[in-house]
């Protein structure tokens, strides 16, 4: 992560996205993940024989290791200068050029309970997705059988109430449909999918897949509550005829129809913003065609405006959209 993607090595190549890179893209703020997951199968091996994000489906201590080294290493990045806490007021960017960072938690397992989360809100973590794509202690996940849908937990409940206690808003990016209805029955608070696309694009998806994708009626609750959605570039996630395991990848046209069926779903432009997902476990070459690194994301800019968008709209997807929301910016 600090150096130059020309000189990264690692297990997913080509890079997308390391600390310098982003400072070359001109970056300013973004969301940084702690991603974690059960150790696949039913024998999980012991903690010092899985990934790093892994941990005993079982073991709640191995849990919390997995996600709280994340939130450590993003704490000493802050020790020494190189990112700063999201809400540091700014317009943009402070002059010493370092990223201002907040952190999102995709799956809540690592947090104990509900009583704990104070500790994960303080290093950082300003939103929550209770769950990756497969299920958690506190929800199911959208890679869960529609069949087995059992949304939120007790303890979902439990902790998506003490999100709203403590200012934690949350995601909705990999939740299941009967999650994503629990968490909206649960919360009046504002709520966010912050790298999702629109179902309504991605015809010849079976039931399960489509879950991973927002319905028009999601959409609009998001908006309705001042929430944004994010774009999310991973081609098969843009694209329903380009597989996981395809080489082939989506276009700019692709990540504008997403976000234009977005604001006519909703109704004005005020409520989309970039989520990307570059720091998703896939290299480089799996973003739409063009985009290699967060510099080329100014060409997402340049496709909008061709489409007719004003400077001040095309602004609010680069920046003030997703500002509005975390009190960066007004109006």
């Amino acid at each position: 992560m600090h150096a130059p993607l020309s000189e990264c090595r690692g297990r997913i190549l080509p890079p997308a996205v390391t600390l310098p890179s982003l400072a070359e893209g001109r970056v300013t703020h973004a969301l940084a993940t702690v991603y974690t997951a059960p150790h696949p199968g039913d024998d999980a091996p012991p903690e010092s024989e899985t990934g790093p994000w892994n941990y005993r489906p079982d073991d709640t201590l191995t849990m919390y290791r997995a996600g709280m080294r994340q939130l450590k290493l993003y704490a000493a990045w802050r020790q020494a200068g190189l990112v700063r806490p999201l809400h540091t007021p700014d317009d943009r960017g402070e002059p010493d050029g370092s990223l201002a960072m907040g952190v999102l938690i995709e799956n809540a397992d690592p947090i104990e309970s509900p009583e704990h989360l104070g500790e994960w809100a303080e290093g950082g973590v300003v939103a929550i997705g209770l769950a990756w794509a497969t299920p958690s202690r506190y929800a199911a996940g959208n890679a869960i059988e529609p069949a087995d849908d059992f949304g939120l937990t007790d303890a979902g409940r439990a902790m998506v109430a003490r999100m709203d206690e403590l200012g934690v808003v949350a995601d909705l990016s990999h939740l299941s449909p009967r999650a994503v209805a629990d968490v909206l029955e649960q919360t009046d608070k504002p709520v966010i999918a912050s790298h999702s696309n629109c179902r309504a694009l991605m015809d010849g998806l079976d039931e399960r897949a489509a879950q991973r994708h927002l319905d028009d009626a999601t959409i609009r609750e998001i908006a309705r509550r001042g929430g944004v959605v994010g774009l999310n570039l991973y081609s098969p996630f843009l694209r329903a005829s380009i597989g996981h395991g395809s080489p082939d990848r989506a276009t700019l046209a692709d990540a504008v129809a997403h976000v234009e069926h977005a604001c006519a779903v909703i109704g004005d432009r005020r409520h989309v913003g970039l989520g990307s997902d570059m720091d998703g476990g896939f290299p480089a070459d799996r973003l739409p065609e063009g985009i290699d690194k967060p510099a080329d994301l100014e060409k997402l800019a340049g496709a909008l405006s061709a489409r007719g968008w004003s400077d001040a709209d095309v602004d609010g997807f680069a920046f003030t959209n997703w500002a509005r929301f975390w009190g960066l910016a007004q109006g």
